[in-house]
């Protein structure tokens, strides 16, 4: 039976650690390597639980200050810690339909090129 994060996490002492295989469930492919963990797993078992409580009261502070029984100002704090801790990813939107075609009829890009960016949206 696989280790829960809880149990990994107590195991390791809070220390950090590398992910070094990946096995697929029911199957025999393995993946050797160094995995990072993702940014949510790095965070202190107590971040976590936070987080996932956060979620479950849909970011509901209110609720949270009942939950931990502590003062509005306590939570913004500690959500801005935790904050602090995660990388965040910027997501580009789709291209525009006419940005990529006025791209297209200038040459700056290959129908090929626009075709895909197509595709994409």
């Amino acid at each position: 039976m696989p280790l829960s994060w809880y149990e990994l996490t107590s195991l390791t002492g809070q220390k950090e650690y590398l992910i070094t295989k990946i096995k697929l469930k029911n199957s025999d492919i393995a993946i050797e390597g160094e995995f990072e963990l993702p940014p949510l797993a790095r965070l202190s078992d107590e971040d976590q639980v936070f987080v996932a409580h956060f979620i479950r009261t849909h970011g509901s502070i209110k609720e949270m200050e009942q939950a931990f029984g502590v003062s509005y100002p306590t939570i913004k704090s500690r959500l801005s810690k935790i904050g602090a801790q995660l990388q965040f990813v910027e997501i580009k939107s789709a291209p525009d339909k006419d940005d990529v075609l006025s791209r297209l009829e200038h040459g700056e890009i290959s129908a090929k090129e626009a075709a895909e960016q197509l595709r994409r949206n």
